[in-house]
């Protein structure tokens, strides 16, 4: 699914999902076998493989919804 990922006027990182109309702040990263995987704050973990670093923001990425 497409992502958005951008910063909140808090600089926190967010994702949305344009499809599920769902905006949700980015509460933990870890490096895992499919990339990067990002836990949202409603739960959701998506992993994104292939995020270049250094990270721009903001910026519409593919990702995978693991949980």
């Amino acid at each position: 699914m497409k992502v958005m990922l951008r910063q909140n006027a808090a600089g926190h990182l967010v994702v949305y999902v344009a499809k599920k109309d769902l905006e949700e702040e980015v509460v933990n990263q870890i490096d895992g076998d499919q990339g990067k995987i990002f836990t949202l704050a409603n739960g959701w973990e998506l992993a994104i493989p292939d995020l270049p670093e250094p990270l721009r923001l903001p910026q519409t990425i593919e990702a995978k919804r693991l949980a």
